[in-house]
Formats: structure tokens, C-alpha cells, sequence
């Protein structure tokens, strides 16, 4: 899907360039050129994968045990 970004007659370019940056990380580009850019094995692409479902894991424990902290008080 190719991005499009209409520069105003006004607009500075680093605003633009921040406009563009910030759609770029939300369709996730940066991380798919990274991803991409070299070869990566198939056993190291599972462990990194399980380490990122064990981040996120982690990451919403934590937010759900703030959450009932919150409402205890």
C-alpha cells in the first residue's frame, strides 16, 4: 500500500518528516524492513517469537494487576 503525504504550502519539512515517520511506524514498515533484511533461521525466528509472547505475557500481568490494585483502593 503506497503512502501518500500532502505537504501544505506553510508546512515545515521536519513536520512532514515526523508525519511520515510516525505512518510508517503505524503500518509497521520499519519493523518489516528490519525483519527482512537479513537472513534469519528458522529456530531462531520460534525463539525470538516465544520471547516476544513471553514479553507480552508479562506486559499484560502486569497491566491487569495495576488494574486490581487500582480498584482495591
Amino acid at each position: 500500500m503506497p503512502i501518500k503525504i500532502t505537504v501544505k504550502d506553510d508546512e515545515p519539512l521536519e513536520t512532514v518528516l515526523k508525519r511520515f515517520k510516525r505512518i510508517c511506524e503505524k503500518e509497521g514498515i520499519r519493523k518489516a524492513v528490519r525483519h527482512y533484511s537479513y537472513y534469519e533461521k528458522p529456530s531462531d525466528r520460534r525463539r525470538r517469537k516465544a520471547k516476544e509472547r513471553l514479553r507480552n505475557l508479562r506486559k499484560q500481568l502486569k497491566k491487569r494487576e495495576r488494574k486490581q490494585k487500582e480498584r482495591r483502593r
